[in-house]
C-alpha cells in the first residue's frame, strides 16, 4: 500500500471505530502524545488518557444510538515522515434499525506521523464556522 493510501486508510479505521463505539480501535489511531483541538467541551486534549476519557464519555453517551461517519472533499499531502490531511466530516447518528435521527458536520484537519509502522493522528483539530449575526457554530454544510 503507498503512503498517500496507508494515511486515508485512517479514515476508514476511524469511520469503523466510530461505528463499532470501540474505544479502544479509535484511540489506536492516535499518538501517545496527541494533541486534539475538539470542537466541543474544551479547548484542547493532551494526550492519549486525556483523549481516550472524552471518546469513552461520548461512545458511552450514545446507548443504542450508533454514529455513521462519512468524509468529503478529503485532501492529503503525504511525505516520508509526516502527512497532513484535511476534509469534511459529517456525523449522523442512527437508530440500532438504522433509521436516522440528526447529523452534523465538521471540518477536520489532521496531522499524523508513522509510528511503530503505523500512521498514527499527532494532532486533530476540528471545528464549525460561526454565524456572525447569533454568534453560534453552524452545523450543517
Amino acid at each position: 500500500m503507498n503512503e498517500e493510501r496507508a494515511v486515508r486508510a485512517v479514515l476508514d479505521r476511524y469511520r469503523h471505530a466510530v461505528l463499532a463505539k470501540d474505544v479502544d480501535s479509535f484511540v489506536a489511531l492516535y499518538a501517545a502524545d496527541v494533541r486534539v483541538f475538539d470542537t466541543w467541551g474544551a479547548w484542547s486534549y493532551r494526550g492519549i488518557d486525556a483523549w481516550r476519557h472524552v471518546v469513552a464519555e461520548w461512545f458511552g453517551s450514545l446507548g443504542s444510538e450508533r454514529v455513521e461517519v462519512a468524509f468529503s472533499d478529503v485532501e492529503s499531502v503525504v511525505a516520508p515522515a509526516l502527512a497532513v490531511l484535511h476534509a469534511f466530516v459529517r456525523y449522523r447518528a442512527i437508530l440500532p434499525d438504522g433509521s436516522p435521527l440528526r447529523a452534523l458536520d465538521n471540518r477536520i484537519s489532521m496531522v499524523l506521523q508513522p509510528i511503530g509502522g503505523a500512521w498514527k493522528i499527532v494532532h486533530e483539530h476540528t471545528s464549525a464556522p460561526i454565524d456572525a449575526a447569533r454568534t453560534t457554530p453552524i452545523l450543517q454544510r
